[in-house]
Parts: structure tokens; sequence; C-alpha cells
């Protein structure tokens, strides 16, 4: 009985044991995702990149660099998912979503002329920008990666700033606040992410990069200021700017020449102030040679004068000859007065010697040079000039 009783109980047990296994074998599997919290770091640290985070907040701004002080790129909304290639302290970069894209100077990409949404690269090291509708081409700054000749770039049909407006490439990649982003375990697969990945063509033409007129005009501004300095290096008196000169003023006047207007300005200014010193330095030139020419009159008088001076040093005085009556007529007793411009009597003169001989008849009145000796008259109280030579004066 007792054994009976025992057989039930185990049946009993084993019926149970089916039960459960059953129902542990019907019990549906585990999500394949799960939600891990964008706090705990130990958990996010393991995840293996790249991984898909869900975007939690709405208004995410999406930077061009791993900072607020990176430009905006645009934004995210609540819901949205990305991929996430790597992380920098509270920042995630993440694959460019869909709407974004990048810049490369027109300077440097040719056009697929059999598919004119192609753009191959010409040059290498090529920069590439991130792009944003808040940012002049001219002004992002953002350096995402760098293009090689023959790569191509998928051209999303805008120009600006001699900047082509591209997909981002594979390889640019731009950051979220990894607070908004929230980690998935398993890496979902997303939707196509607008990524630049353009298959050559053996048919390809190729058409030259187009160059702007301010590339153009810098070209031709940079060239001309070569000629500048090679008219400068020439001696004064062979300089000529009239037609470099022509030419900034042409390119100053070019509206679309952007920065070369600026220059060539500047150079302008440069020029007029070169143009002034062949004239300064002729100026200069004649004043030199009437100066030297002034030297030369005033060398002159200053020696004709001296010898003037020499010459006159040799008479006892100088002055009109004028008759006088005061001691007669008498050769020996025959006086003359000397007076000066005022007619004021400066001396008396007796000829004495080979002059007691000479008839001063023609010299009445004219300005004379007495040559002699100069004494006391005690009879006038003047001085009286013994004189043997007598000189007209002009």
């Amino acid at each position: 009985m007792r054994a009976r009783a025992n057989l039930v109980i185990i049946a009993i047990l084993v019926g149970l044991a089916a039960c459960v296994f059953a129902q542990e074998a019907t019990k549906p599997p585990a999500p394949s995702v799960k939600v891990i919290s964008p706090n705990d770091v130990n958990v996010v640290s393991k995840l293996a990149f790249p991984y898909v985070a869900e975007i939690t907040g709405d208004d995410v701004y999406i930077r061009s660099g791993s900072g607020t002080n990176y430009y905006n790129c645009g934004k995210l909304k609540k819901g949205d998912k990305v991929k996430v290639v790597s992380t920098q302290f509270s920042w995630s970069r993440i694959v460019p979503p869909e709407g974004s894209f990048s810049w490369i100077s027109a300077q440097y990409v040719g056009i697929d002329a059999n598919n004119p949404g192609v753009g191959i690269v010409t040059g290498d090291n090529v920069r590439v920008f991130a792009g944003s509708d808040y940012v002049r081409p001219m002004y992002s700054t953002s350096l995402q990666l760098k293009l090689n000749k023959s790569d191509r770039v998928k051209l999303l049909g805008e120009e600006k700033d001699n900047y082509y407006k591209i997909a981002p490439p594979t390889g640019a990649y731009l950051w979220i606040s990894s607070e908004y982003a929230k980690p998935l375990a398993s890496a979902e697969k997303l939707p196509e992410i607008t990524m630049a990945k353009v298959e050559p063509n053996d048919t390809t033409v190729i058409i030259a990069p187009k160059v702007s007129v301010e590339a153009e005009k810098l070209k031709e501004y940079y060239e001309l200021e070569k000629r500048l300095r090679a008219e400068r290096a020439k001696p004064i008196e062979q300089q000529n700017y009239s037609d470099i000169k022509k030419a900034f003023t042409e390119m100053a006047a070019n509206k679309e020449a952007g920065k070369a207007v600026r220059y060539a300005e500047f150079s302008l200014k440069q020029v007029e102030r070169y143009e002034l010193v062949p004239v300064v330095a002729k100026e200069i030139k004649l004043q030199d040679a009437q100066l030297q020419q002034n030297r030369e009159k005033i060398d002159k008088a200053r020696t004709t004068r001296l010898a003037k001076l020499e010459e006159l040093g040799r008479f006892a005085v100088i002055g009109q000859l004028k008759t006088s009556s005061i001691f007669g007529s008498e050769p020996q007793l025959r006086h003359y007065r000397i007076t000066d411009e005022s007619d004021k009597i400066i001396c008396f003169a007796l000829p004495s010697g080979q002059a007691a001989a000479m008839d001063f008849s023609k010299l009445m009145d004219r300005k004379v040079g007495l040559v002699g000796t100069l004494e006391a008259h005690p009879q006038t109280g003047k001085a009286l000039v013994k004189f043997t030579e007598i000189v007209e004066l002009k």
C-alpha cells in the first residue's frame, strides 16, 4: 500500500515537470533589442562601434565638431536613429544623417560630362568641410576629411562662394551630444544613409574645373604684382608704370573679381606713389642743377668782388672828383675835392709827381680812386690826399 502511494507521488512529480518544461519551450524569446541607459557608461563603453542610438529629445543640434562652439549643421527630433562610430567625452561622432551635406572647393573638382551630378577631384589633399545652412562655405572651417585625385563626389546642384555642395563622402562625420543619444544593444539596420559613393565610369569625360572670376583675377593680380616689382627694380629714369596702372584700374572696376578688387585698389595707391618717385627725382635733379648754377654765380660774384676789393684796397680814397678854388689855380696849389654821393666833402686832393701834369677835366664829377698818401690838412681841418695816380671807377 505504502509502495503504491510512493508510485503515485512520483507520477505526479513527473507530470508537473513535464508541464513546466512545456511552458518554457512555448515561452516567446526575449526581444533582440535591449535598451541601455545613456548614463550607464560601463555598459556603453562595452558596445562595439558602430552602434545605433535613438534620439531622446527634440531639436537636438547636429554639430560640425565635438562641442557647442562648433557650428550647427542641422537638427534631429525625438525617435530619430543615428549610427554612432565613436565617442569623445560627452559627444558622439555619427554618420551624417539624411539631409546633411559638405562643401568642397570648385577649383579642384571637374564635372563628369556623362553624369553632371558627379564631380571628379582633380588634385591631392583637397579638403572637405562640414556644411551648414546657417554658415556660408567660406566660413565653414570644420574639416571632415581630405580627398585625392580621381576621387568622386556626388554634387547636390549648388555652387556658392566658389564651393560645390556635395553629399558627405564616406569618412565624413558629424557630432551630437551623447546626452540625447540612447544606445541600443544591437545595431539594427538604419535607413540608407546619404553618403557619397560614386562608381567610376570607363566612358567618363571630365570637364575642366570651373574657375571663378575671382580666382582668375587673383591669378592676374599676382602676375601684375611680379611685373610691378620688376619695374621697381629698374633705375628710376627707366621706370614706366602706365600699362600696369591701367591693368590694376580695370581689375579694381570689376565688381565680380572679389578680393582681387581690394588688392588692386591697394596696389593702385602704391603705383601712384611709385610714379611720383621719378617726378620728384627729376625735380630734385633740376633743383640741384639750378643750385649748382646759383653757387657758380655766387662764387663768380664773390671772386669778382674780392678782386675788386683787392683792387680798391690800393686806393687811399674813393669818391667823386670835384674842383676847388680855395688855394688858387696854380699847379702847385691846385686842390680838388673828393665828395661822397651826398656831395659832402670826404677830403681834399692834391696831385703830385706824374699826376701833377695831368688834365682832370674829363674826370670831373666822376667816381675815382686816388693812389697816394693821406695826411692832415691844417688849413681846412680835413684830410689831404697827395695822389700820384687817379683811376676812374665804374
